[in-house]
This record gives C-alpha cells, sequence and structure tokens, in this order.
C-alpha cells in the first residue's frame, strides 16, 4: 500500500516491532482492506437501480435492502466469536469465498429471488474487515494499535472513494451492473489469493515469541502464569478447533458469547451505540437538510462528503502521531474526539451559513475517524485480546442496531425540524461522554496497565 510505504515509521514499524514477518502480514491486511471496500463500493451505489429494472416495488426493494443489515446484526458477534476459536485463517477465508459467492449471484441475479439470496448470503459472511482487524490485533503491541487499525482504516477508505468512481464509469456499459458484480466478486477471490498465500506458519511462532515477550514485561508474576496458561489453550483450540465437531464449535462460541455478555463491557459498547447513532443522525439527511436550509443542490451535498471521506482517510493517516502527543492514551483521545464531535455536530446544527456547514465537516471528518479507531481499541484493551473476534464482532452488532434505530429516530425529529436529527445526535453524543466520565477511573486503571506492558 502505497500509506504504509510512505512513512514506515506508521504502520510498518508498528508491524516490525513484532517481527518481520508481522510487517507482511500488516503490509497484505491494508492491501485486503483497500480491495475490500473497493469492490463493495463498486456495487452498492448500483444495487437500488438494479432491483428496480427488475420489476420490484418500493415496499420490497426496501424490505430487500435491509436484509444485508439484518443479516449482519445477528452474525456479527457469531463470526467474530468464530474466528477465535478456529483461527484467523479459517475464518477469513471462509468469509472471503463464501461473500465472492454472493457477489457472484448477484452478478446473475435475473429475478428478484437470486437477488435476495445474494444479499443474505453476503450479509451473513462479509465480516471479512471485522476479522482483518482482530488479526492486526494479534499481530502488533497494545501500543502500536492505534496506529495500525487507523492506517487500515485509511487503506479501506481510499477504497471506498474510487470504487463508486470505477462502478459508475462500468454502469454506462449495456449489462455494466452485472460486470461490475462479477468484477467485486473477482476482487474477493484474490483477496483469498492473497489470504492463502501468508506465511502462517512463521507467524504462529512469531506470535508465540511475541506473546511471551508481553508476559515477560507483564506486572506481576501471578498473571503472567495466568496470561501464558490462557495463551497456550487458546492457540491449542485454534489449532485443532477447526476439525472438531460443529455441535462443539457451537457450544464454545455460546460460551464465549455469555462471558463477554457477562463482563463490565456493557458502558463502552453503550459509548459505541450512543457515538454510532448520534454520527448516523448527523448523515441521515443531511442532502435534504442543506436544500431546505440553504437551497444547496444535492450535487454539492455529494461533493462535500466526498470531501468529508478524503479527509477521513488523511485522519487515519495521521493517527499515529496524534496516539503519540497523547501519550497512547486511548481513553482520553476517544473523551476528547467525542467531545469535539459533539461540538461540531451542535455547530452544523446552528450554522447560519453554508461556509459554517463546510467548516464543520470539515473538522467532523477527523474527530469521528479519531473516534471510531479508539472506541475499538478501548473494547480491545479493556476486554483483553484473548476474545478479540469476538470483541469486534459484538461491536459490529452495536453499530448495526444503530443503523436499524437511527432511521426511525431520524424520521421522529425530522417532523418537528431540518435541524431535529443533528440536535438529538448532540443529546447521544452528551449521554455518551457523560458514561465516558462517570467510568473513567476503570479506563485509566486499564490504560496504566496497557503502559507497563509495553
Amino acid at each position: 500500500m502505497d500509506e504504509e510505504e510512505e512513512d514506515e515509521g506508521g504502520g510498518g514499524r508498528a508491524a516490525t516491532a513484532s517481527s518481520p514477518v508481522s510487517a507482511r502480514f500488516v503490509r497484505c491486511l491494508y492491501a485486503v482492506g483497500f480491495l475490500d471496500l473497493f469492490g463493495v463500493s463498486m456495487v452498492v451505489p448500483l444495487m437500488n437501480l438494479h432491483i428496480k429494472s427488475l420489476g420490484a416495488s418500493h415496499t420490497v426493494a426496501g424490505i430487500i435492502g435491509s436484509l444485508y443489515g439484518i443479516m449482519q446484526l445477528f452474525t456479527s458477534t457469531f463470526v467474530g466469536c468464530w474466528s477465535d476459536i478456529v483461527g484467523r485463517r479459517y475464518s477469513l477465508l471462509a468469509c472471503i469465498l463464501l461473500s465472492a459467492l454472493g457477489y457472484f449471484l448477484l452478478g446473475n441475479s435475473t429475478t428478484v429471488f437470486l437477488f435476495a439470496i445474494s444479499r443474505i448470503l453476503v450479509g451473513i459472511f462479509k465480516h471479512t474487515l471485522s476479522i482483518s482487524k482482530a488479526l492486526l490485533s494479534d499481530l502488533v503491541s497494545e501500543r502500536d494499535r492505534p496506529l495500525v487499525m487507523g492506517r487500515f482504516n485509511a487503506a479501506s477508505g481510499v477504497g471506498f472513494i474510487l470504487g463508486p468512481v470505477v462502478g459508475g464509469y462500468l454502469a454506462e456499459f449495456k449489462g455494466g451492473f452485472y460486470q461490475t458484480a462479477f468484477i467485486c466478486a473477482s476482487i474477493f477471490l484474490l483477496n483469498g489469493g492473497l489470504v492463502w498465500m501468508l506465511p502462517w506458519s512463521e507467524e504462529n511462532t512469531s506470535n508465540r515469541n511475541h506473546c511471551q515477550d508481553k508476559e515477560t514485561n507483564s506486572f506481576s508474576a501471578k498473571s503472567n502464569h495466568e496470561h501464558h496458561l490462557k495463551s497456550a489453550t487458546s492457540r491449542a483450540v485454534t489449532n485443532s478447533s477447526f476439525f472438531q465437531s460443529p455441535w462443539i464449535q457451537v457450544a464454545t462460541v455460546l460460551k464465549k458469547i455469555k462471558g463477554i455478555a457477562c463482563s463490565n463491557l456493557w458502558d463502552v459498547f453503550l459509548v459505541r451505540f450512543l457515538m454510532s447513532v448520534a454520527i448516523l443522525l448527523y448523515y441521515s439527511n443531511f442532502t435534504l437538510a442543506l436544500e431546505e436550509r440553504f437551497g444547496v443542490k444535492p450535487l454539492f451535498s455529494g461533493y462535500l462528503m466526498s470531501y468529508s471521506s478524503a479527509l477521513g482517510v488523511l485522519a487515519g493517516c495521521l493517527l499515529g502521531p496524534i496516539t503519540r502527543v497523547y501519550g497512547h492514551n486511548t481513553y482520553r483521545l476517544l473523551l476528547h474526539s467525542s467531545t469535539f464531535t459533539c461540538t461540531l455536530i451542535l455547530l452544523y446544527a446552528s450554522a447560519p451559513s453554508i461556509w459554517m456547514v463546510i467548516l464543520s465537516s470539515t473538522f467532523l471528518a477527523f474527530s469521528t475517524t479519531i473516534g471510531r479507531t479508539c472506541i475499538i481499541d478501548l473494547e480491545l484493551t479493556v476486554g483483553g485480546n484473548e476474545a478479540s473476534g469476538t470483541l469486534l464482532g459484538v461491536g459490529q452488532s452495536v453499530t448495526s442496531v444503530g443503523r436499524i434505530v437511527a432511521p426511525l429516530l431520524s424520521g421522529i425529529a425530522q417532523e418537528f425540524s431540518p435541524c431535529g436529527p443533528p440536535s438529538l445526535a448532540v443529546g447521544l453524543a452528551l449521554v455518551a461522554i457523560v458514561i465516558m466520565n462517570a467510568n473513567k477511573q476503570k479506563y485509566r486503571s486499564h490504560g496504566s496497565v496497557k503502559l507497563k506492558n509495553q
């Protein structure tokens, strides 16, 4: 990836902290993230037009359009937990190949039924980015994790920016949607090849050495011993579980999910939920609100959103220097970015001119990108890396619930004012900030342990 190569003090350096093999893994995962969102963003903007061309009514199109989100809601936690049990290699390859099959079916969807089947299949197995992030958290130290995650998000963001352009160009040709879907499926197959060719046996050895180094630097002998036993057990399960009975795998998945449900992570997931809904409310009626408030055409709103996406990519690349300024204190950075996000949404809701909207959008791109990365790091820090796939899966499910709730809240708020959704978003963000302040002692204690382990 160009972003990774531009600054070896960024993602490359973070990975090299573990081993040269880890550095290769990180570079490959950057490429996987880029290609993943590049392929998906080629197809997604064209789906509504295609399903309408198949003769579906507006209601049917809406129901089928929601299938992906519903499937993601119910499968994110299970697939993430499954990746903890059978290992990242098999789970990532399975999700990539089955997603490729889903997009291949989409390329053959000459009926509404086939279109719906393809969306269900993709909704169940399109967890490739979450598993890639879990793998990244396994490869790098906790100190370097926000930086590497930020660069992974930046690489994915570049794909998200370029994909719609290529997809829109291909759609101009006869049968353009089918060609685009087949190209997307081919990109997923390419990703499968990249993942398959990685030196996994070498990486297992590297991870064991890296894990032992972290245990040596832990703050007590007792915790070292317990962590060593947990790590050894986890590796043993990972190496054998893929070939175990599916019923044993399901039982293990449910046991892990129960452990997360009974943990003290409710406040972290609640903060993620509130901030996700707040940001979704901000964007929910963005185009319509600008047209009603300032007479701005939808084309200008589209340019403004693309501009914000590009700035979000830049923010991902700058996350490393920002975390160093904060002394790698993820909680403090999350608190400040969330406060900044809340202030900027309030500024947008009360903006007297379009220039104030542009200003708020500019800085909001930075604060939201930083916040998304920090909340993931906080989940992994408070929850521990032993179940990183499960934690990321639960977080993804929480975000999926936000995607379901946000449109409903937005519709109700718009009944009162075009500024209703962002005003409600400000209130939800304030609640998230209050929760973070109320639990700051817990976050700080985990942060101090994190620093001692470096």
